[in-house]
């Protein structure tokens, strides 16, 4: 009876173990951006003592959550000298269909139809670069959040906060790249 036993659970774990293998993780990749690297001079800001490009990066996503209805994407400073970080980029309301952003997205005007820019931390909707104070290391981290609903009913000078909370609030999985830059 023990051997039935331990062929029973050993063949429920062997399933186990090889169905998770099977599912596909969701994943956020860019050719602009690499995980634990350095930003370009192109994510650097164009303003507060720092010269940039100020383009947003290329991201591609895929194996989204079952039940995703819509994207939201951030790009966050945990490391800011603010208390509550620094918020570069906030786009919602991306619809389910779409998988990638071009390099400069935000300015070329290449978001997709119904996709929304919140206001970032310098004051402007869109992307604004990274730009640490000189002699600082700071993480950025870009992250694609998937939503379980279509849309995020947020007014048009919504705050980071707002939108923060609303995305997860309805986020149903997330994937991220955290790159570096110091000045």
């Amino acid at each position: 009876m023990l051997l039935k036993h331990i062929s029973i659970v050993t063949t429920f774990a062997v399933a186990a173990v090889a169905s998770s293998a099977w599912a596909e993780e969701f994943r956020l990749s860019s050719t602009s951006i690499a995980e634990g690297a350095k930003l370009s001079p192109t994510q650097v800001f164009e303003g507060f003592g720092c010269h940039g490009g100020n383009q947003s990066p290329q991201l591609t996503w895929t194996n989204a959550p079952v039940g995703t209805k819509s994207y939201a994407i951030t790009a966050y400073d945990p490391d800011a000298p603010t208390g509550s970080g620094w918020w570069h980029w906030n786009v919602v309301n991306i619809p389910a269909s779409v998988t990638e952003l071009p390099t400069d997205a935000s300015r070329k005007g290449a978001l997709p139809k119904g996709a929304m820019e919140i206001r970032n931390d310098y004051g402007v909707s869109g992307f604004g670069g990274a730009c640490p104070p000189p002699g600082e290391m700071h993480r950025y981290i870009f992250t694609v959040h998937a939503l379980g609903i279509d849309k995020l009913d947020l007014p048009k000078e919504a705050s980071n906060a707002l939108a923060g909370f609303m995305i997860r609030a309805n986020s149903i999985g997330k994937a991220s790249i955290t790159a570096v830059y110091n000045r």
